[in-house]
């Protein structure tokens, strides 16, 4: 939401609000820098923190090859909420935030308000393309700097210019050239075409 972890020269100035700094042994600084406070920094292999309850089970990553459309597809069936709200859950599908929900589900012609449970295997293999084609563009064009956003090396990035709908509620539809249309799910303004996404 804002922070980020920054690669840089052990030279450069300490940035206000950085929170951990790590000597790496290239000799560079992996700095940890979070104003809001929102972030939090866990020491310990993955099943010992599960173990110890200091992190909760994440669900798969959309861009891991072993994650398949069928296993979307039964993580989607055993739940009653909307899609959006599913995507956003880390337990379900882990890596997914507001952006890249609203543009998979664009992508893929979903109505984020759908229930989950009602996806047919056809909707959630595209819905699998879709989420994997966001997330992998995403990286290439090093993210999107709507608002405070840095990579690691603290560049901007591009993927902002590419949005079919996130950030665009009430300007038209690149598809039908309908109006978007803006809606709260799981606490997040959704943007989406009422006419393309069912």
């Amino acid at each position: 939401m804002t922070g980020q972890l920054r690669l840089v020269d052990p030279v450069t100035p300490l940035e206000k609000h950085t929170h951990a700094v790590f000597s790496l042994d290239d000799g560079h600084h992996l700095r940890y820098r979070d104003p809001r406070r929102f972030g939090r920094l866990l020491l310990g292999t993955e099943d010992a923190l599960l173990t110890a309850k200091k992190m909760p089970h994440l669900g798969p990553e959309p861009i891991d090859p072993g994650f398949a459309a069928e296993e979307l597809y039964r993580r989607l069936k055993k739940r009653r909420a909307p899609l959006k709200a599913v995507l956003l859950d880390q337990g379900a599908v882990a890596g997914v935030g507001n952006i890249y929900a609203d543009e998979s589900l664009y992508r893929a012609r979903l109505r984020p308000t759908r229930i989950a449970s009602t996806v047919s295997r056809k909707s959630a293999q595209r819905l699998h393309d879709s989420l994997r084609e966001s997330l992998v563009t995403a990286i290439a064009n090093r993210g999107s700097s709507v608002d405070t956003y840095r990579d690691a090396w603290g560049e901007t990035g591009s993927q902002q210019e590419q949005l079919l709908v996130y950030g665009r509620a009430g300007e038209p539809c690149f598809n039908c050239g309908r109006p978007l249309s803006a809606v709260r799910i799981a606490g997040r303004t959704t943007v989406f075409c009422r006419r393309c996404q069912r």
